[in-house]
This record gives structure tokens, C-alpha cells and sequence, in this order.
């Protein structure tokens, strides 16, 4: 039986579960690979910490760049996170020829593209599954199993964070500022929890999904990103009489060979299958020209799904080294030089907006003037609450408009008089 040496660096929660995993499964991966993995190098800067496992005397170290450097490591996993150190690393295996398997979305988002043109000339592999939805074989159904089709649209909640405490704020009425004490609480998020509730990890994920369904490398300054801070759970209640949940919703879509990525809270029709991924799941709906929908749902992040999705890439990576089959499954592979991004406040949205209006006759009627001076019909309106003379809320539920004539329209309205705070709007799915 051919033995390949693992060289695992980062020994944080995930690199934990990936040790875990190999000492629990490691005849159950012998069986059905034909192969040892054989854990060589673990480096991390903390050495003292238990973890609950027990690693061989000389395992450990602090040494991340001899791990990279030793003969007996053939495979590199990265697990450390961060940029600027993980991005040298990888460069330093990919150097050597070493196949990568790593989770780092925020890296492979901001500097994928250099590092897998990299890999392409050393002739070695980047593996990458763990870095979107965990668990979830997201990155396999892009790169293999949906190969033959044109992708049209994908649609994730890829943040368990913000899902949960979407879920939480809808189903208990709390605040914002409570379901997110919660959710720290829960350890479903960071003590510092920006990341997430700012958007800033989903938009990470959607620009490695978006790069890998259209064949060209999507910067994260073309992600229009709006996070969930500070929403209020009146508007969670007011959409659920509409008929929509609110998700925080990562969109992909490419209309006329033009490609647009947006994250935003997003209204979801109760009756479309994202509207029930509840707590800390995920799912993302891909559409592709021949297969038509195709729902991917699991655990988004925690320690044993990220590790599972670590660990089916190491296995990848070693039948590769086996077979001499490096660059079977490349990561973002620049075939579309065509490949261009939708202009923005070109794509036709529509939208959820809550005014807070003087309670007068004529008011509406402004509101109404001016939308349809930028082309935005109405579908409907709710006011729950009147008070003559007072400012009370009323929401609109619009028709398709052009974004960037949303924005004009929402510019003059905010600077009416009957206006008493800024409108509040969310962009509504209709899929």
C-alpha cells in the first residue's frame, strides 16, 4: 500500500478536526483509497494548547516553512487563515511542486488567480472544497459534476452566522443586537463578528463560485456587498406578511454573456426552498442549462464538516500524486477571455421599501410621482398604522426597474420633507 506524508499547518479548531478525522477514519480511508495517509508535520505557534489528541513525539512544531520544506511531506494543508503568511506558504509548496489543500476563501478571493496560475506552472494542484460551504461538495459540482453545463444562476445562503440570526429575529422577534449576543453565544460566530454580519465572507465565497461557473477571475471589488447590521426586525415582520423571508443572500447570475455578483439581505418568496434553510445551514441553488436546478444544503462551517471537506481533498490529492495525474481538476481556469461583469446599476431588480411618511393627504402622491418618473411601478402597498399628522411606516413592494434608477429615485425621496428617516429597502427574488 502506497504512503503519502500529510504536512498540516495550523492547529486551530479545524486542524484539529482534520487529526481527528484521520485517526478515526484512517482504515475506512485505507479501504476505499488503497492508500496510508500518514499525518508527518503539524505546525502551529502555540504548542501547549490540549486539544483533546495526541500527536507523535516530533510531529509538532512551530516551523511552518520547514514543514513545507521537509521530503517527508508530500501533501501541504493550510489551515492557519489569514493572507499574508498563508499566501507565502503556499507559494513555497507550490514552488516545490507539493499539491495544496486549504479553506482560505478570503485568500483565494484576493489573490486566487495568482496562486493558480502558479500552481499551472509548477504543474501542481490547489485544492479548495472547504472554502465554500464546508461540508457541502459545492466546489466538486462546479469543477466536475455540472462540467457539461452553461451555469445561468447561482443563489447561497453561505453564512450560518447570518442565517441564524436571521432565523432568530424572524421566529422570536428579537433584535439584532440580542440574536447576535446569541449567536456569539452559541459560537456560531467570532468575537469580533464584522466578517460575517458586514458580508464580507459571503462576498469571499460568491467571488470563488462565480470565478470557477464563468472561466474568469472576478475581483472582490466587483461584488456589490451590503451587510445585515443594525436590520430591524419590524421589516422581517412586515415581509412575512408579504409573503417573503429575509436571507442573506449571495447572487450570481449572467445574463447576455454579462456576469453580476451581488450579497444583500434579500426578500425570498416563503414558498421557494432557500426561504426554509433555518439556523446555521446553508444551501446554494445552482441552474444550470441542462440539468436545470440543482440544491446543495448542509452545515456551512464548525469543525467537522470543514475537516470532512479537507480531508476528501487530501484524498484527491494523493490519488493525483499516485497516478501522476497533477492538474486533473485545476481551480480557476481562465477559458472565457470574453468574460465580462455586468455594468453597475445595469441589472433589473425589484425591490422591498419601507418609508417612513407624514400621514397627510397628497404625501403618497409625491412618492408615487417620483417613482414613476424613474420607470418604477407599484405592486403593492401596506401602511399598518395611521396617524394623522404623524409619521407613520408604509411599504412598497415595487415592479422590475433598473437599478441605478432605484438609486435616483431613493435620492429624491429621502430629501422630501414628508420624509421622516431614510428609506429602507431590500432587493426581492423572484427566481
Amino acid at each position: 500500500m502506497k504512503t503519502l506524508g500529510i504536512g498540516l499547518l495550523g492547529f486551530g479548531t479545524v486542524g484539529t478536526g482534520v487529526v481527528l478525522g484521520l485517526q478515526k477514519n484512517q482504515a475506512l480511508l485505507e479501504n476505499r483509497t488503497g492508500l496510508k495517509l500518514e499525518l508527518r508535520r503539524v505546525a502551529d505557534l502555540d504548542l501547549e494548547r490540549d486539544r483533546g489528541v495526541s500527536l507523535p513525539e516530533g510531529v509538532l512544531t512551530r516551523d511552518a516553512a520547514a514543514v513545507v520544506a521537509s521530503p517527508e511531506v508530500d501533501i501541504v494543508v493550510e489551515l492557519i487563515g489569514g493572507r499574508n503568511a498563508a499566501r507565502d506558504l503556499i507559494t513555497q509548496a507550490l514552488q516545490r511542486g507539493k499539491p495544496v489543500v486549504t479553506a482560505n476563501k478570503a485568500l483565494l478571493a484576493e489573490h486566487g488567480a495568482e496562486l493558480f496560475a502558479l500552481a499551472a506552472e509548477k504543474g501542481a494542484d490547489i485544492f479548495f472544497e472547504a472554502s465554500v460551504g464546508a461540508g457541502i461538495p459545492l466546489i466538486r459540482a462546479l469543477r466536475e459534476g455540472l462540467v457539461s453545463n452553461q451555469i445561468r444562476s447561482i443563489y447561497g445562503i453561505l453564512n450560518g452566522t447570518c442565517n441564524y440570526i436571521l432565523t432568530r429575529m424572524e421566529q422570536k422577534g428579537l433584535s439584532f443586537a440580542t440574536a447576535l449576543k446569541e449567536a456569539q453565544k452559541a459560537g456560531y460566530t467570532e468575537a469580533d463578528p464584522a466578517l460575517d454580519i458586514d458580508g464580507i465572507d459571503t462576498a469571499h465565497k460568491a467571488v470563488i463560485l462565480a470565478s470557477l461557473a464563468y472561466g474568469f477571475n472576478v475581483p472582490m471589488r466587483s461584488v456589490a456587498v451590503e451587510g445585515i447590521q443594525g436590520l430591524d426586525a419590524l421589516d422581517l415582520r412586515y415581509a412575512a406578511e408579504l409573503g417573503y423571508r429575509i436571507k442573506m443572500l449571495a447572487v450570481i447570475e449572467q445574463e447576455n454573456g454579462e456576469v453580476a455578483v451581488r450579497v444583500c439581505p434579500t426578500l425570498v418568496p416563503v414558498a421557494h426552498i432557500l426561504a426554509s434553510v433555518s439556523g446555521e445551514f446553508n444551501a446554494v441553488l445552482i441552474k444550470g442549462d441542462e440539468v436545470g436546478d440543482v440544491l446543495c444544503y448542509g452545515k456551512g462551517a464548525g469543525r467537522d464538516p470543514t475537516a470532512s471537506a479537507v480531508l476528501s481533498d487530501v484524498v484527491d490529492a494523493a490519488r493525483n500524486l499516485v497516478f501522476h495525474a497533477a492538474r486533473r481538476a485545476p481551480g480557476f481556469v481562465g477559458y472565457n477571455a470574453q468574460g465580462k461583469l455586468k455594468a453597475v446599476g445595469e441589472s433589473d431588480v425589484r425591490y422591498y421599501l419601507r418609508l417612513t411618511l407624514l400621514d397627510k393627504p397628497g404625501v403618497f402622491g409625491q412618492i408615487a410621482t417620483i417613482l414613476g418618473q424613474h420607470d418604477i411601478g407599484l405592486a403593492s402597498v401596506l401602511q399598518k398604522e395611521k396617524s394623522a399628522g404623524r409619521q407613520v411606516p408604509v411599504v412598497i413592494i415595487t415592479h422590475h426597474g433598473k437599478e441605478k434608477e432605484f438609486q435616483a429615485a431613493l435620492d429624491e425621496l429621502d430629501k422630501l420633507p414628508v420624509i421622516g428617516a431614510r428609506t429602507v429597502r431590500f432587493r426581492i427574488e423572484d427566481f
